[in-house]
């Protein structure tokens, strides 16, 4: 179990008082109970350079964090920071003492495993050789399956000491021994979180899609364990946000595969956030605004933050001084979330080239100082911007300089869209359909025999 976060026991952030809550939203708490607490300690380190909570709460959080991990000298050196001149707790030196003894005592135990796989000549002999399992290893070298099972407990062990690469190294080879598909999934798991911390971006993200393919196979998961799953998965895949070089469409690509939307409106609705933030930072992913939207003003009332109602006024109200406000409130909540940070300059580029896109295509006629003003820029750097995306958008418009005007022309709506439009999805439909009649047929025919059947042992 997580610490609650950060250091508020008593309240979570939707009771604290007006006085005590971050502004902008913070999602710390949220996110943290989808997380490993290794994966939310950069989060806490985050917050304190940000300074959105009192240092000595955060401080208290990641004492909470550790004090759940093997790293028990790093939580020392916390303790005398927070407590300057006050010896170190009995049982903190109590469990350092525990923690060097459980290491003593499964090096021995592991101490054959480990003679083995850190000779990388002989594993890679025995991996071309298609040796290197589980069979093998125990008729020719005595390696039991017991002891491949203690090579995970030593992985977990030295994981929680924040040892990630020699954690990282030892689950790869426990994972080509493992014959159990939950345990061979667990060390995946442990794998995604090393590659994480460890900053190994392309080998994060193999993981990554390793785990959802394991997931989606099923096995002997359950459909709740499968949610659950899902829902750990897209937030793990947050870190590659921002840092891998396809971040956003990885983002993107997964959270709106059916089944993750709808593990985000039962599970996590939160997550809506980044999703927003991916789709409208990439241009390429604007296909997806309409099926994002949808999903925003259906979960209004689970989750709403200013990015989501930004979309929302701007597409579903067509609000667009709401959506200028909106906007402003944007960058601050950005700028405060540790997955979305270096977002903040695209975001607003997209987010007010939606603004512009929108507007020109319900009017004829725009005044170029009003536009400006809702631009939230300076009239001549406005009228460049314009330019350039009247250019880009492809739009039929011309900025008549005397009028001090944006002039569009109204593009007729192309009839072959109109009539994909109308007609989408009318096959998945009338096939519903007609099986709701097949079904309240069949009733109706049971129906008729049960009172035939009634009727028939009456006369009788």
């Amino acid at each position: 179990a997580l610490p609650t976060f950060p250091g508020r026991r008593a309240r979570s952030p939707g009771t604290m008082a007006a006085e005590d809550a971050p502004s902008p939203p913070d999602l710390t708490q949220q996110l943290g109970g989808f997380m490993d607490r290794h994966l939310l300690i950069p989060l806490l380190d985050f917050l304190k350079v940000k300074q959105m909570y009192p240092a000595n709460e955060l401080d208290e959080g990641k004492l909470q964090l550790l004090l759940g991990t093997n790293m028990v000298d790093l939580a020392m050196d916390i303790y005398k920071e927070m407590n300057s001149g006050k010896a170190v707790p009995k049982a903190m030196t109590d469990r350092r003492e525990e923690v060097l003894a459980t290491m003593q005592t499964l090096n021995e135990e592991v101490a054959p495993v480990l003679s083995l796989i850190n000779d990388a000549g002989r594993v890679a002999e025995l991996r071309a050789e298609k040796l290197f399992n589980a069979t093998y290893l125990q008729q020719q070298l005595n390696i039991t399956p017991a002891q491949i099972e203690v090579l995970f407990r030593y992985a977990k062990f030295v994981y929680d000491c924040g040892q990630y690469e020699q954690a990282s190294f030892l689950l790869e080879h426990y994972r080509l021994l493992c014959s159990s598909p939950e345990q061979a999934m667990n060390a995946l798991w442990g794998k995604l979180s090393c590659e994480i911390l460890l900053t190994h971006w392309d080998a994060a993200l193999e993981n990554l899609m390793a785990l959802k393919d394991a997931i989606e196979s099923g096995g002997s998961s359950t459909p709740l364990q499968q949610l659950q799953q899902r829902s750990w998965l897209m937030h793990w895949a947050l870190f590659l946000l921002g840092n891998h070089p396809n971040g956003r469409n990885i983002v993107t690509d997964l959270f709106l595969q059916e089944r993750y939307l709808n593990a985000i409106q039962n599970n996590c609705p939160h997550l809506l956030r980044y999703l927003a933030v991916a789709v409208i930072t990439n241009p390429r992913r604007r296909s997806s605004l309409k099926d994002l939207v949808r999903v925003i003003s259906i979960e209004r009332s689970s989750y709403s933050d200013p990015i989501t109602s930004f979309l929302e006024e701007l597409y579903v109200s067509a609000n667009f001084d709401k959506a200028q406000q909106k906007l402003s409130e944007c960058a601050a909540v950005i700028d405060a979330d540790f997955f979305l940070c270096n977002a903040e300059a695209d975001f607003v580029k997209n987010a007010r080239l939606f603004i512009f896109e929108t507007y020109c295509r319900i009017h004829e006629r725009i005044d170029l100082k009003m536009l400006a003003s809702k631009l939230g820029m300076e009239e001549i750097a406005a009228e460049k911007w314009i330019v350039k995306m009247v250019s880009d958008a492809q739009l039929n418009a011309k900025i008549d300089a005397q009028s001090g005007h944006v002039i569009l022309g109204m593009k007729p709506a192309d009839v072959y869209q109109q009539v994909i439009e109308k007609t989408k999805g009318l096959s998945f439909r009338s096939y519903v359909l007609a099986q709701n009649i097949e079904k309240r047929t069949a009733a109706a025919a049971a129906a008729t025999a049960a009172a035939a059947a009634a009727a028939a042992v009456t006369a009788e």
